[in-house]
């Protein structure tokens, strides 16, 4: 199954014929989504209409930590089996990661100063998303800094695996040390602590920042296999 998906001329053709649709479906949740955040949801009764920062700050969260992970299984399949669009693939990730990252951390400042009355606190959430950062703009330093985009990809794949240990330290970090970041709401034993008026328009933003990043890793993949086919062509001719 990985074989065909990954053969570069069945890719285009699967992605250029789902993209229209993921694109008219992550505008629709999306429009939806800020409907549901910014009017019909209620404000919360301790922190105003600020909890609305929520609906922003916490799925680009869910999508900044996913898409390091699956920036680092593309880096490790790469490393494996040398597949190029593996390669590829990793790099249209890193930059869309960085900017759910970004979102997240302008987001969670924005938030914390109304709530914690700082902008910024060196907490163990706080501190090991901004290292996460750090990796998506490692990553994407050491793959552009040579001329020869091959040479940068082995040792930009190494530090995207590495940079995977930090992923579950951003998620139990508020569990493992006592922390101005509130616990878990969701993902937790106790069950969710969220209510449902507040929860839909949640997962409904996630799933259009989902499809989002989706619709621009495909776009910017498709991008870069048409770049690099015109230049093997313009080599042989």
């Amino acid at each position: 199954m990985f074989d065909y998906f990954a053969n570069p001329t069945r890719f285009s053709k699967i992605a250029r014929l789902i993209l229209p649709w993921l694109e008219i479906i992550s505008v629709a949740c999306l429009g939806y989504g800020l409907y549901l955040a910014l009017l019909s949801s209620p404000a919360d009764y301790q922190q105003g209409d600020a909890v609305r920062i929520m609906y922003i700050h916490v799925p680009a969260a869910w999508i900044a930590l996913s898409s390091y992970l699956l920036l680092g299984i593309c880096a490790f399949f790469f490393l494996i089996w040398r597949h190029p669009l593996a390669e590829i693939a990793a790099r249209s990730i890193a930059p869309i990661g960085t900017g759910f990252a970004v979102i997240t951390l302008v987001t969670g400042s924005l938030w914390g100063k109304p709530i914690w009355g700082v902008w910024w606190v060196w907490d163990g959430r706080l501190t090991s998303m901004l290292i996460l950062f750090f990796f998506f703009v490692g990553y994407l330093a050491l793959s552009n800094a040579f001329e020869q985009t091959e040479r940068g990809a082995r040792p930009a794949a190494i530090l995207a695996l590495i940079g995977c240990i930090n992923l579950p330290i951003v998620k139990f970090s508020v569990d493992w040390w006592y922390t101005l970041h509130q616990p878990a709401s969701i993902m937790r034993s106790g069950g969710i602590a969220i209510d449902s008026s507040m929860l839909w328009p949640l997962f409904t933003l996630f799933v259009a920042f989902q499809l989002l990043f989706i619709v621009i890793v495909l776009t910017r993949m498709l991008t870069v296999l048409n770049e690099r086919k015109l230049q093997s062509q313009m080599i042989r001719s």
